[in-house]
């Protein structure tokens, strides 16, 4: 069960991740931001009182700081993917996010099996590949982004680790508390900036789109952190560039690197090794 949630964790986050950087493409970043946190505050409701739970402070306090994480991160990561190349930013960023929680859990005693781990570095591999252009080179803008995936990446890992730190007796409650933190301050940036929130219908329903992905992503990811490891879980939902890449292949007729296909297909590998493991 974990390994089908991990990937539906991917396939929420990648294409989260896409509708928010087209989104991003035509709209402020911030008001993005802003529309799409408040899709999920919506959302997260729904699961937090559809579902049982009994949150301690603790675990409301852990949601809360993975939501102002989550929130710089989404701000760094469809930035990133409105200025650059989707299939530079998204796969690094997942890459950091990945190895992040996989360290966290190894240290914590966690011990998947050997096949299993052979399947995590093919994941994590898979991932640069992803990344790979043919073609590009090393100047400012790729270091720009590629510094923007890093930090971005690096705040997904550390929310990824308090998710998991959350007692399964809280039920989706921590989402709600992360959501309840990130929306106000996606606000808050808004006002500071004076940024415009007005935008047309395309790019509401982009950004309502990234937020309903958005949560749903998390709501998964703690279910699947609950079911397995998170030494596992993690590198399945660094797959969702996989979805990122190709929906910008089929949409934007972005062109997908032979280093990029050898990564797909890796990332199939990975994924079977740890299903087997």
């Amino acid at each position: 069960m974990d390994i089908f949630l991990g990937v539906c964790v991917a396939a929420c986050f990648g294409s989260g991740d896409f509708f928010g950087g087209l989104g991003s493409k035509r709209l402020a970043t911030l008001a993005v931001l802003a529309l799409a946190q408040a899709c999920a505050l919506a959302g997260a409701l729904v699961y937090a009182f559809a579902f049982a739970g009994d949150p301690t402070t603790r675990d409301l306090a852990f949601g809360a700081t993975a939501g102002g994480l989550n929130l710089v991160g989404l701000g760094l990561l469809y930035h990133g993917l409105a200025t650059g190349r989707m299939g530079i930013v998204a796969p690094i960023t997942a890459v950091v996010a990945a190895i992040i929680p996989v360290t966290y859990g190894t240290a914590n005693g966690e011990r998947p099996s050997t096949l299993a781990l052979c399947g995590v570095g093919c994941a994590i591999v898979a991932g640069g590949l992803i990344a790979a252009e043919r073609g590009e080179t090393v100047g400012a803008d790729i270091k720009r982004e590629a510094l923007l995936s890093v930090i971005a990446g690096a705040c997904f890992g550390a929310s990824f680790i308090l998710y998991a730190e959350t007692t399964d007796d809280s039920g989706f409650w921590p989402v709600l508390s992360a959501r309840g933190v990130a929306l106000p301050l996606a606000l808050l940036a808004v006002l500071a900036t004076r940024t415009s929130m007005r935008s047309g219908r395309r790019e509401l329903r982009l950004a309502l789109a990234a937020g309903f992905l958005d949560v749903s992503a998390t709501a998964l990811l703690l279910l699947a952190v609950r079911e397995g490891l998170a030494s596992l879980v993690a590198p399945l939902a660094a797959l969702g560039p996989a979805f990122t890449v190709a929906l910008a292949w089929l949409v934007l007729k972005e062109p997908i690197a032979r280093l990029q296909v050898v990564g797909l297909v890796l990332a199939f590998v990975g994924l079977s090794l740890i299903a087997a493991g």
